[in-house]
Parts: structure tokens; sequence; C-alpha cells
């Protein structure tokens, strides 16, 4: 859109109702969307996906979306063990299943009027940009706030969890190595112990669910009904999975309620199992059994996807319930993208991404100088899923918490007021 057309179209919506403005910006948004994918062959690849999740909003309306399948499945009749790193993460899988309803605290009350339990740290929400908009929010309101972006976050986790769910399901299918097969086997049940504990933790605790993200619907729509086994696995695996892993290890260190600690710290353990397997799948497939043709493909697909889940959660769903009546969308979306603590949330979530996809072989010096551009490149080096281990995504990293007010640090302590 030329600069002139922008100023055009930001004018005229400037003299129409709020409710007015957002449809607008919700249809242009979408178009923008489809257009800002540079790569022809990518936004054709999406188009379909993207149709469904934001121009039809399969998402959000009724109980269930159906998502054909076109894969082949991969029968082993030669059982060989023939991946030995392979082999050794499934024993480790093995070893390290847990019980989502024996092994966590369940019994704990979770509260947003304790401050010794926030859920989330008072700066993780972009209290400064609210203000800005001219809106004031009592602290009654701020723990509600705080309390249902937590809700978003986690419901978008769910969702996620049961797109990987049936991601892992299809990708057992067809991987070629039987131990590959063996190991996928233990995701599958510990995708379906994340659903469990996630949607537990919402209903029962936050009593609380958000629909999914049109965004993420849309990245789930497309691997699920892609035939190709590695782009299941680099989306899955690598993308989503590898994103899903800085944002738990995030609100982990972050969290000061109990039950939800334990529970990232269990799910943590089991998605850096996963992001390892997909790096052990696909670095010699992409290195070696594809054609450099095939490869570019890959490092592009890779590329727009990065991009588009970089900038497109922007909690909507927040607003809508929160602030649309007071609030244009367009100017909640462009404080969201440049509030430090979504910010701040969105480059986390990168610094796990970035060397995985540079360690199975999708970040050519030619791919690169997007990435710099972008502003991505800062995280080449970092250790990949290979180098990493469940503990180390769970260490204390020494986050300090917001210092509690001296009234409410009493409260915390247990001494009297």
């Amino acid at each position: 859109m030329t600069t002139v057309v922008k100023t055009s179209v930001e004018s005229m919506l400037r003299g129409l109702p709020i409710k007015a403005q957002n449809r607008i910006h919700k249809t242009l948004d979408s178009v923008g969307l489809m257009l800002s994918v540079q790569n022809p062959k990518v936004a054709a690849s999406m188009a379909p996906s993207a149709v469904r999740g934001l121009i039809l909003g399969r998402g959000r309306h009724g109980d269930h979306v159906d998502m054909p399948a076109h894969h082949s499945a991969h029968f082993r009749l030669n059982y060989q063990s023939d991946f030995s790193e392979m082999y050794d993460l499934y024993r480790r899988a093995v070893s390290k299943q847990w019980d989502g309803e024996g092994d966590l605290p369940w019994e704990l009350d979770v509260t947003p009027d304790n401050p010794a339990t926030q859920i989330l740290p008072r700066s993780f929400v972009p209290f400064d940009e609210i203000e800005g908009f001219g809106i004031r929010l009592t602290a009654l309101e701020e723990r509600q706030l705080t309390w249902d972006i937590a809700a978003w976050l986690l419901s978008q986790f769910m969702h996620g969890e049961q797109g990987s769910l049936f991601a892992s399901a299809q990708v057992t299918e067809c991987v070629h190595w039987t131990d590959a097969k063996l190991y996928g086997a233990t995701q599958v049940m510990d995708e379906g112990r994340h659903l469990e504990v996630f949607l537990r933790y919402l209903d029962t605790k936050l009593e609380k669910i958000y629909t999914v993200n049109d965004n993420l619907f849309v990245l789930i729509d497309e691997l699920m009904t892609d035939g190709r086994w590695d782009f299941k696995f680099l989306g899955m695996q690598i993308m989503i999975e590898g994103l899903a892993l800085g944002a738990f290890t995030t609100i982990y260190q972050q969290t000061r309620e109990p039950l939800l600690k334990e529970l990232l710290k269990m799910v943590i353990q089991d998605e850096a199992r996963h992001v390892h397997y997909g790096v052990l799948a696909l670095r010699d497939h992409i290195t070696q059994n594809i054609s450099e043709k095939e490869r570019r493909e890959r490092e592009d697909w890779v590329y727009e996807v990065a991009l588009l889940m970089r900038n497109r959660f922007l909690m909507h769903e927040v607003y809508e319930e929160w602030f649309s009546h007071k609030v244009p969308l367009k100017v909640w979306d462009e404080q969201m993208m440049d509030s430090p603590s979504m910010v701040k949330f969105r480059n986390i979530m990168f610094e796990r991404l970035i060397p995985n996809l540079e360690y199975i072989g999708l970040m050519s010096d030619r791919i690169k100088g997007h990435y710099e551009k972008s502003g991505l490149t800062r995280y080449l080096g970092g250790r990949n899923a290979t180098q990493l281990t469940e503990d180390d995504l769970t260490a204390d990293t020494g986050y300090e918490h917001d210092e509690l007010p001296s009234e409410l640090a009493e409260v915390a302590a247990g001494s009297p007021s």
C-alpha cells in the first residue's frame, strides 16, 4: 500500500465509529498479511489456510474444524535400529514420562488476589501503552486484566498442543527411521498430556478459555493439510515447538504461581526433547537428501513463517473483550507491536529458534541477509537443541520479579498489617 493511499485510508477511518474502523482494519490487515509474504510459492501454499483462518474465521466458529490430511504413511518392513541418536532420545523420553493427574499439585488454590503467587508480574502486561490510550484501570481491573492475559497465553498454548498432538501422530506415520517412529510415539503421548494439563488449568483454575488466535490457526491448518513430512517437521517441531519452548520458558521464569510453575517445568522438559527430535530428523535430510532448489524452498518458507509468527500475535481476543469500544484496533496493534514487554517476549522465543535453523542447514548467506534486516541474526551461534538439556531450560536464571510495594510485601511475607 503506497504512502498516499495509506494516509487516505487512515484519514477515512478516523471519521468512522470504532466498530466500523475495526471491521475495515481487520479486512485490510488480512489482505496485508497475505501480501506481506514475498515469496510467491510460499504465498500460494499458505493461501488456502489463510482464507480459512483469516477470512472465514474457521477457528472461531462451531465446535470443531475438519482438516483433511494428504500425507503418506511410511510402513517399515525392515525393523533394524538405524539411528542411534534417535534411539537414545527415545530411551530418555520413556524414562521421563509423567502423570498430569498425579504429579502436579492440583490441590493448590489459584487466585489473582495473592501478591505472593502472582500468575504474571505487572511488568509483563503493557500497562504503559494502555494508559497512553487514556484508559485508567483500578487495582482490581489491573489484576483481572493480568489474569485474562495469562488465560489468553495459556489458551494459545493449549490450542498449539492440540495441533502438536495431531502433527506428532502424522509425522510418526511419515518418518522413515524405525527409531524415529519409536520416539514419535512418546511425543504423541507427551502432547496428549500437555493438552490435558493446560485444559485442566484453564478450566478449573483460571475458569476461562479463549478461542484459537486466527494466525495460529492458519499455521496449524497448513501443517495438518500439507503432505510433505519434512514440512510438518519444520513447521511443528522446529517452528511451533521451538517458539513455544521460548514462550514457556519466559512464563516459567516469571510466574510466582506454584502450580503453573511446576506444570510448565514438566512441559518444558518434554518440549526440549521434541525440538531435539526435529533437528535430528531434519539435519541430514536437509543437508544431504534434498536438492539445492528444495533446500531453498524450505529456507524461504521458514523465514516467511518466522516473520508471521513474530508479528501477528497481538492479543486481539483480549482487546475485543476489554478495549474494543474505547480504542481502534489499528492503534492497539501499533502499540502492542512496540510494547517493551511484548518485544522482549518475542525476542526470547527467537533465541530458541534461530540456532536450530542454523544447525539444520536453513541459514545460508542468501537468507541470512533477510534475517539480518529483521533483527534476528543476533541469535546466530547460540546453543541449538542438541546442546541444551531439559535441566538447562528450567534452571534458575536469576530473573528478578517486580518488587512488591511495601504493604503488599508484608502480605506476601505473612506479616501483620
